[in-house]
């Protein structure tokens, strides 16, 4: 199934991370029909993006082509055998409608075509905020949901550098990232296809064959055997966060979440995605009644800052390589705005 653009049919994997994501990718990619490298998560370097200004303009476009290489270039896990040359992706794309998301697209779809897929899939999750754009640039782009209970989804959640350190904080992110989805969902049936994580826990080869149908991709037993997977054994040594990831999944796992929250917790959550458990038919266990109010998000707040940086500093002593690797992202993102910021003000003075 390939675009009528002659690139690798593009998808989109939504709507919010600590989803089981990397259990599905890794199976899929398998398919010699497919490939997902490990996701860029653009969203993270949207906030620099009117730092470049007007990007009709040449110089503009390529700055940023180039920094949106230099980030790929510093993942986590490296794209293999893919050498990305900016003047090659500003040539290919410079007379298409610009965008960020164009970029990011032609260095997957780079990456797909050294893999001779003909489905290439973005696991950044969190892209689903900028979905009606993708549309806009490519309209055969389909859309994996892959729905967990919000419950264990938060308390997984709670325990990751990525996300913050307070189950109400969590909470309202897994609802802004469900309330996109689902209004998606309806606007596009015909590009979506949801699936429950616990549902794949339960019966993976019904599930990873059923995404493949949607896909259009070839399905083989190759899919479920992670344990031969290189990408699997790989990933799974980088962070605490991807341990499980080159085995089967636990299904004692699925109500985990029973133990790792409190009530209060799990009230919190279902108070605020009670109506989203009902529609993917996830059983309520509280009254539905915590506070959730202003006032209880702006503590929230408060404490998140304090157990944020305590997060990072426990990082950094108990796994110093995942330290040292996530926050080589987040200093390379500072870099480049404080470049941004320097070279305005420099503008601005010799105008």
């Amino acid at each position: 199934m390939t675009s009528n653009n002659n690139h690798p049919r593009p998808v989109l994997m939504v709507p919010l991370r600590r989803c089981g994501s990397h259990a599905l990718r890794l199976r899929l990619n398998a398919s010699p029909d497919f490939y997902a490298p490990y996701p860029l998560h653009i969203v993270d370097f949207m906030p620099l993006l009117e730092l470049y200004g007007d990007l009709s303009d040449d110089n503009h476009y390529f700055q940023l082509i180039t920094d949106v290489i230099g980030l790929q270039s510093g993942l986590m896990v490296k794209w293999p055998g893919v050498a990305l040359d900016p003047v090659d992706i500003f040539n290919a794309i410079k007379d298409e409608p610009r965008s960020i998301h164009r970029i990011v697209w032609e260095l997957l779809f780079e990456t797909g075509r050294k893999n001779n897929a003909s489905v290439i899939m973005d696991k950044s999750l969190d892209s689903i905020h900028y979905a009606d754009e993708l549309l806009e640039i490519f309209p055969d782009m389909l859309f994996l949901n892959v729905v967990r209970d919000p419950r264990a989804q938060v308390s997984s959640m709670n325990k990751a550098i990525i996300h913050d350190f307070h189950t109400l904080l969590n909470t309202r992110t897994w609802l802004r990232a469900y309330e996109k989805a689902k209004e998606l969902e309806k606007k596009h049936p015909e590009k979506f296809l949801t699936i429950r994580f616990e549902d794949f826990i339960e019966n993976e080869s019904v599930i990873i064959n059923q995404i493949s149908e949607f896909f259009n991709i070839r399905f083989s037993e190759d899919m479920l055997d992670i344990h031969n997977s290189a990408d699997a054994q790989s990933i799974s040594t980088r962070s605490a966060l991807w341990k499980s990831n080159c085995s089967a999944p636990i299904k004692a796992n699925v109500d985990k979440f029973r133990k790792q929250l409190s009530d209060g917790e799990i009230e919190i959550i279902e108070t605020l995605t009670g109506e989203y458990m009902d529609y993917y038919g996830y059983e309520r266990i509280s009254a539905g009644k915590a506070d959730v109010s202003d006032k209880a998000v702006a503590n929230a707040v408060k404490l998140n800052i304090e157990y944020k940086s305590k997060a990072w500093q426990d990082l950094r002593y108990r796994d110093s390589r995942d330290y040292m690797l996530r926050k080589f992202r987040v200093d390379y993102m500072e870099m480049v705005k404080s470049r941004l910021i320097r070279e305005e003000d420099l503008f601005q003075k010799s105008a």
